[in-house]
């Protein structure tokens, strides 16, 4: 492996987990109050799952995209899959905004439903340029649809 797509991968993981340490800022307002209130659905995993999915999750998206970008930012796929991979990242720290920090199951459901469309948008144009890469988002797109079912039942219940 070149070192180019090393460094690419690296910066990669380092925004992911960027995003993931913003979202984790807005869920701890909220987690060990407001939401240990909330009645949830019987397949709610155990709070201690989360954090270390959500990190496996964040490097393999990172691994992803720094795929993605190795493969030369001036070529057309790769520029409108890493905006697609950007905008989903957004939508990403916006749930856990919305969810956690201002406490509104609704607001994350509309949310997260417009997260899974454009991730699997996303899967889509890293698969024209890496198939390794769009794989490596695979986990991510299963546990957001669990995510989504999650949010849903939660809203429903309370």
């Amino acid at each position: 492996m070149k070192i180019n797509t090393v460094v690419k991968i690296l910066i990669g993981v380092i925004v992911c987990l960027g995003i993931g340490f913003i979202g984790s800022i807005a869920t701890q307002t909220s987690v060990d109050t407001w939401f240990t209130t909330l009645e949830k659905p019987s397949f709610n995993p155990p709070s201690w799952l989360f954090a270390p999915v959500w990190t496996l999750l964040y490097v393999l998206m990172g691994v992803a995209a720094g795929i993605v970008w190795s493969k030369g930012f001036h070529h057309i796929w790769v520029k409108t899959s890493l905006y697609h991979f950007g905008f989903q990242l957004l939508l990403n720290a916006a749930w856990s905004i919305s969810f956690f920090g201002y406490q509104s199951p609704l607001a994350a459901l509309f949310i997260i439903v417009a997260l899974i469309v454009l991730v699997l948008l996303t899967f889509k144009w890293f698969k024209i340029v890496s198939d390794t890469a769009a794989y490596l988002l695979i986990p991510y797109i299963l546990w957001i649809i669990f995510a989504a079912a999650l949010n849903f039942e939660i809203w429903r219940l309370n």
